[in-house]
């Protein structure tokens, strides 16, 4: 009988190494790939992470010590149209992406699925936390939280389609951070005891307003904060260095502390205020997508987060339009920034989500 065959999306990290190892362990035929997706001889294929040399090097390793197949794809060109150039525009608009969900869905998935596809796989597999199963009264693939909420990385993955769900592995959905690293060091991984990759890869100094202004020099500089009411405060340094609550950073001397509450791009401005001023209560969402049903069709009572490291919080969701959604918090909550995913939960299932278009 023919094993099935899968594509483990290799990082060079301790996650997607145990992966292959517990895929092949399972009786499938595993093959291990590593996207190459930054630009040759930039800073972040230099640094490691999931970009870069070092990460090739180190799953090469991993899929000699495991004696399977290894080989790098090229995916610089779709890394660069939809996330880089993606992040550039976003924070150019004055909104704040979030690029590793646009590298799950149009990479990862979108990109790297098609490919494995074409070359006779069943199935691609990650080291994500989070778990797939089949419902069978409803025949959809649901997705769900990992078993251990604190390494829980479904917020980055509520875009998922059926079809891609249908064609996915996630094995480590069930393992906590400290038995994955706790397998690897039982069957000799040298990555057992590899760091944890950074948030933006791509980005290794996290100097975003620098990296954009490097990448795209016609990007617009200072402006003026302002308050609510439109008074002028003081001077920005451009619109790309802020976001949604932040207060370090500011230059602002008004005898009080203030947060970003807004930014207008149109007029080039940066909208500041108190502390009690950053909280909102309701969210509207668009580019939306739902894991257990193609449409909401009524009123539904969730826990949604509006930023990765967010506690789900009480809400209720509705439909405002075919391609808008409200999102009312029991409680006001703290930055509803603009660009972000406000993603949406029933307990541990994964009912959704969409890109924040306005808090309020």
């Amino acid at each position: 009988m023919t094993r099935p065959k899968v594509v483990v999306g290799m990082s060079g990290g301790v996650d997607s190494s145990v992966t292959a190892y517990l895929l092949q362990k399972a009786g499938y035929d595993v093959i291990g790939v590593t996207m190459q997706i930054w630009p040759e001889n930039a800073p972040a294929e230099e640094s490691g992470g999931c970009c870069g040399l070092t990460a090739v090097d180190d799953a090469r390793r991993v899929c000699q010590q495991l004696g399977i197949p290894h080989y790098t794809l090229n995916f610089r060109p779709e890394f660069k149209k939809h996330v880089i150039d993606y992040f550039i525009r976003e924070y150019q608009q004055g909104r704040t992406p979030n690029p590793c969900i646009a590298c799950n869905r149009f990479v990862k998935w979108e990109s790297l699925l098609t490919k494995a596809l074409q070359l006779g796989a069943d199935y691609i597999a990650t080291g994500h936390y989070a778990r797939i199963v089949f419902d069978q009264k409803t025949g959809r693939y649901l997705l769900k939280k990992a078993a251990t909420t604190k390494k829980d990385q479904t917020y980055a993955l509520y875009n998922l389609t059926q079809d891609q769900l249908a064609h996915t592995l996630m094995p480590l959905g069930d393992y906590t951070k400290e038995e994955v690293r706790r397998i690897a060091k039982t069957i000799g991984l040298n990555v057992a005891d590899k760091p944890d990759s950074q948030e933006i890869c791509f980005i290794p100094d996290h100097d975003y307003g620098r990296f954009i202004e490097e990448h795209a020099p016609d990007t617009r500089g200072p402006g003026n904060f302002v308050d609510r009411q439109g008074r002028i405060l003081g001077q920005h340094r451009g619109i790309i260095h802020y976001t949604v609550g932040q207060r370090k950073g500011l230059g602002l001397a008004v005898g009080k502390p203030l947060y970003v509450l807004a930014i207008r791009p149109e007029s080039n401005e940066v909208v500041v205020g108190t502390a009690e001023e950053v909280y909102q209560q309701t969210v509207y969402a668009g580019q939306l997508n739902f894991i257990p049903f193609d449409r909401l069709t009524t009123k539904q009572t969730v826990t949604a987060k509006i930023r990765y490291n967010h506690d789900p919080a009480p809400a209720t969701v509705m439909m405002v339009d075919d391609r808008t959604l409200r999102c009312d918090f029991t409680s006001p909550q703290r930055a509803i920034t603009p660009g972000q995913a406000l993603v949406l939960y029933d307990g541990d299932l994964v009912v959704g989500g969409g890109t924040i278009i306005k808090g309020e």
